[in-house]
């Protein structure tokens, strides 16, 4: 069985996804700092796709697989968090 998006939302710190198995997944918007920084407008602008979701102007993919192993965007690593 393959769960798709069917719907999303923000509030000031959290994505909500709505998956067409019935759940709802949320995850920190701390984890994904493109959408964190974006305009309402701008996360607004999603393409729902089979396996996530996708921000082209914000050059931003979440898969729901990623949310629902609760896996924070990557490609933050190596840029200027150092630890």
């Amino acid at each position: 069985m393959s769960t798709s998006p069917k719907a999303v939302r923000f509030d000031d710190d959290t994505l909500w996804v709505s998956l067409s198995d019935g759940r709802t997944i949320a995850a920190p918007l701390a984890w994904f700092p493109r959408l964190l920084e974006a305009a309402p407008a701008q996360r607004a602008m999603v393409e729902l796709s089979k396996g996530g979701l996708h921000w082209d102007a914000l050059d931003e993919d979440i898969s729901v697989a990623g949310l629902l192993a609760g896996q924070p965007d990557l490609s933050r690593r190596g840029t200027h968090q150092e630890t």
